[in-house]
C-alpha cells in the first residue's frame, strides 16, 4: 500500500465522523423541536376535544413517562444496536407519533402520539450528547470534546424553543393548525433519517456492558440542581400559554409560541455567554437569574393590570439561569465520567431535567382543576421552585462538589 493511501484512509474517517457530527446535531435538533411542539396548540386541543386543565397534564404526564422509560432503557438498547441505531429508532419514532397525531383526530389520538414523542424524546436526549462527543473525538483524537459538549447542551435546551415557535406561527397564519405542524417534522425527519443511514457508527453494539445507569451515578447536587433549574423552566413554560390568553389578555398562539423560544433559547445565550466563566460563577449566576426571575413572574401575574413585559423578562431570567446550571453540572459530571460511562450519567442528568419539567405542570393542572386561581398556583409554585432552586445551587457550589470536580467550563 502506498503512503498516500495510508494517510487517505484516517482522512475519510475524519471526513466522515465531520459530516456525521452535524447530520447527528441535526436529527438532535428536530426530535428535541418536536417535544414541545404541541405547547401552543393546547388551547386548539381543549376547544377540539372539550379538555380539562386536568386531561392537559395527564397528556403531559404521559410524554414525560415516555422520556424517563425511554431514558432508563438508553444504555442498554444502545449495546445492543449502537449509537446511530438508537438515533434512527428515535426519529423513526418521532415521524411515526408525527403521523398520528396529524391523523388521528380525537382525544386516544392525541395521547398515544405524545406517548410515542415522549419515547423519542428519550431515545434521542439519552444518545445525542454522548455520540457528539464520541463523534469529535474520531474527527480529531487529540482535539477537545468541550465544543461537541456544549452542541449537545445547547440543542437540549435550545430546540425545546424552535418547536412551540414553528406551531404557534402556523396555528396563527396556517391552515389545519393541527394537522401542519406535525407533517412539517414527518418531512424534517425524513432528512434527518437520510443522513443519519451515512453516519459512522462510534459505540459498540453487541459489545460488552459499558456502563449501565446501575453502575453510574451522578452526584445528587448534580441532579438536585437540574431537576430543580427546570422546575423552573417547566413552572413558566406550562402556564405561559394560559396567562397570556388570560390574565394577560394576549391569546395569540404566535405570541404563545414565541414566548416559549425566547425562555429557551435564553437558556443557550446563557451557555454561549459563560464560557470562559469558571463552574461555580456559572452555576451561582444561574441560580440567581432563575430567583429574580421567580419573583418577577410573580410580581408579573399579581399586579392589578398584569405586566406582559414583566411577564417576558420573567420568563428570559428564568430560561437563561435553567440553560446556565444544565450546562455548569453537565460540563462538571461529563469532565469527571469515564468515556464508558458518559451515556448512562447524560441520561440520569435528562430524567432529572424531564422530571423537572413535568412537576409543575402536573402540580399547577391538577391546582387549577381542583378551583386554585392562576395567580395563586403561581405562587405556591414560585416559592417552591424557588426553595429547591436556592438549596441544589448553595448544595453544588458549596458543599456538594469535590474541588477537583469544580473547574473552568467551557
Amino acid at each position: 500500500m502506498s503512503g498516500d493511501n495510508v494517510f487517505a484512509l484516517p482522512a475519510t474517517a475524519a471526513r466522515r465522523a465531520a459530516t456525521g457530527f452535524w447530520v447527528v446535531a441535526f436529527a438532535f435538533t428536530v426530535v428535541m423541536a418536536f417535544a414541545t411542539l404541541p405547547s401552543p396548540l393546547y388551547g386548539l386541543y381543549r376547544v377540539r376535544d372539550d379538555l380539562s386543565a386536568f386531561t392537559i397534564t395527564i397528556v403531559y404526564a404521559i410524554f414525560a413517562g415516555g422520556v424517563i422509560a425511554a431514558l432508563l432503557l438508553v444504555p442498554s438498547i444502545a449495546r445492543r444496536i449502537g449509537r446511530r441505531g438508537v438515533m434512527l429508532a428515535a426519529v423513526a419514532t418521532m415521524m411515526a407519533s408525527a403521523a398520528l397525531l396529524a391523523a388521528w383526530k380525537e382525544l386516544p389520538g392525541l395521547l398515544l402520539g405524545r406517548l410515542m414523542t415522549g419515547v423519542a424524546v428519550g431515545l434521542v436526549s439519552g444518545t445525542a450528547t454522548t455520540y457528539l462527543i464520541e463523534l469529535r473525538v474520531r474527527q480529531d483524537p487529540n482535539g477537545s470534546i468541550i465544543r461537541a459538549r456544549n452542541v449537545g447542551t445547547s440543542v437540549s435546551v435550545g430546540a425545546l424553543g424552535l418547536g412551540p415557535l414553528v406551531a404557534g406561527c402556523l396555528a396563527q397564519w396556517a391552515r389545519a393548525p393541527l394537522t401542519v405542524p406535525y407533517l412539517l417534522f414527518v418531512a424534517l425527519g425524513a432528512v434527518a433519517l437520510l443522513g443519519l443511514a451515512s453516519a459512522p457508527e462510534t459505540g459498540a453494539a453487541g459489545g460488552q456492558p459499558s456502563g449501565s445507569l446501575g453502575s453510574a451515578r451522578i452526584p445528587v447536587p448534580a441532579a438536585a440542581a437540574t431537576l430543580a433549574a427546570f422546575s423552573a423552566n417547566g413552572l413558566f413554560a406550562g402556564l405561559a400559554g394560559l396567562f397570556l390568553a388570560t390574565t394577560l389578555g394576549h391569546p395569540s398562539h404566535a405570541l404563545a409560541g414565541a414566548t416559549l423560544f425566547v425562555v429557551f433559547s435564553m437558556g443557550v445565550a446563557a451557555q454561549l455567554a459563560t464560557t470562559r466563566l469558571p463552574a461555580p460563577r456559572v452555576l451561582a449566576l444561574g441560580t440567581t437569574s432563575m430567583l429574580i426571575g421567580l419573583a418577577l413572574l410573580v410580581t408579573a401575574v399579581r399586579l392589578s393590570t398584569p405586566s406582559l413585559a414583566l411577564f417576558l423578562i420573567a420568563g428570559a431570567l428564568i430560561g437563561a439561569g435553567a440553560g446556565a446550571v444544565f450546562k455548569g453540572t453537565t460540563g462538571l459530571v461529563l469532565a469527571a465520567a469515564p468515556p464508558e460511562q458518559r451515556l448512562a450519567m447524560t441520561s440520569q442528568l435528562l430524567i432529572a431535567l424531564f422530571i423537572g419539567l413535568s412537576i409543575p405542570v402536573i402540580g399547577a393542572g391538577v391546582a387549577l382543576d381542583r378551583g386554585a386561581s392562576p395567580p395563586d398556583t403561581v405562587l405556591g409554585f414560585a416559592v417552591l421552585v424557588g426553595l429547591g432552586v436556592a438549596g441544589a445551587g448553595w448544595a453544588l457550589v458549596g458543599h456538594g462538589s469535590p474541588k477537583r470536580a469544580i473547574t473552568t467550563i467551557r
